[in-house]
């Protein structure tokens, strides 16, 4: 197996940059050649659409250097005619370029840069092109040129990543005197969430959504495990010493969440883009969902024998889980509590409420 491995392997890195390409090249009918010449007509538009908000926005930022008296009328006047100029020479050659393959079109009656033709299949590690696209050192692609580079995204995702200590809060029992462990009682969460932009100019605040597993675990104080008796779970004695005894509660829950914090702009002829990087970030919200499964997990020896259960059951844990959630961080790494509202266990006296405290990574 690890032969099959490496051979696998040393074949990526030995054919990593070289590219299978297969393409043809047919004639088009009428319709196809006619569609074509349209979209080429409409790209010649946006052309025109796309240098002209540029240049308002070049203008816009001219008047605001002025009004700051960073610069006076004069040095703005020119300003502004230089960007008129400039941007009027990036529409002639843009256009032209667009004539020049609408005119290759009409002449060879073909799909001009053979955009519905190339197919190939890149193999390799890492990303051979600029914009990646490889998959566990694979791609696969197919007409690629066809997808459309977006002016501005409003919605973004990550994928969300925390860890942390866990333990209970319960009813008049400060955390002093819980009946979990602080060092071996942890918490972990995964999942993908999203982040949309509330206002269309400025991204101070983002609605953030998704999707998370998370995985709460409670090791008892002293020689106990988790019993359930007549709808009732509660701590007693074990009649072995035990090396570990904990339980786990694995939930599905839905994370929504308003996050605040200044971003940086990063604006270009074609694109706008907002960046949090080493920017702070403040996230208030809360999370619904559901108990997907429950374990408790004992180590002991008996007769001289170490013996490991793993004993599934539901131990009366609430079916529905719901909290309060926030976090404070500075780009990608924060600080992150989250508290659960709901009861962890069923008729539980007293009520006892999962608390979690750690670090949270959002890895764009």
């Amino acid at each position: 197996m690890k032969n099959f491995i490496l051979y696998i392997a040393t074949a990526m890195v030995v054919f990593g940059t070289h590219t299978l390409n297969a393409q043809t090249v047919e004639n088009v009918s009428f319709n196809k050649k006619s569609n074509q010449l349209k979209k080429l007509e409409k790209e010649k538009e946006k052309i025109i659409r796309e240098e002209k908000n540029a240049l308002k926005k070049t203008v816009i930022e001219i008047e605001k250097q002025l009004k700051a008296k960073e610069i006076n009328s004069e040095k703005a006047q020119e300003l502004k005619e230089e960007a008129a100029v400039r941007h009027a020479l990036n529409i002639e050659n843009r256009i032209a370029i667009i004539d020049n393959r609408i005119a290759l079109l009409e002449r060879n009656g073909i799909n001009d840069s053979k955009l519905d033709s190339v197919e190939y299949v890149d193999v390799g590690l890492g990303s051979a092109l600029k914009d990646g696209g490889r998959f566990l050192g694979i791609k696969f692609n197919k007409n690629d040129r066809k997808r459309e580079f977006k002016y501005d995204r409003r919605t973004t995702s990550d994928l969300v990543l925390a860890v942390g200590f866990n333990n209970a809060i319960q009813d008049g029992v400060s955390l002093n005197d819980s009946d979990y462990r602080f060092a071996g009682s942890r918490f972990f969460e995964i999942g993908v969430a999203w982040r949309t932009r509330v206002f269309q100019n400025t991204n101070f605040l983002r609605f953030r959504y998704g999707l998370s597993f998370q995985i709460n675990n409670l090791k008892p104080t002293g020689n106990r495990i988790f019993v359930d008796e007549n709808g009732q779970t509660t701590l007693q004695e074990f009649e072995f010493d035990l090396d570990k005894s904990k339980i786990r509660n694995t939930n599905l829950v839905v994370p929504v969440h308003f996050e605040f914090g200044p971003s940086r702009k990063r604006e270009g002829e074609s694109y706008v883009r907002y960046s949090t990087h080493k920017k702070l970030k403040i996230g208030v919200g809360g999370y619904g969902g559901f108990n997907i499964g429950t374990r408790q997990k004992l180590k002991f020896v008996n007769n001289g024998e170490r013996v490991k259960e793993k004993i599934r059951g539901d131990f009366n844990v609430n079916d529905l889980v719901y909290g309060l959630s926030g976090y404070i961080g500075w780009g990608s790494t924060g600080l992150y509590v989250k508290y659960d509202l709901n009861p962890i266990f069923n008729d539980d006296q007293p009520e006892q409420r999962n608390i979690s405290l750690g670090l949270r990574f959002d890895l764009d």
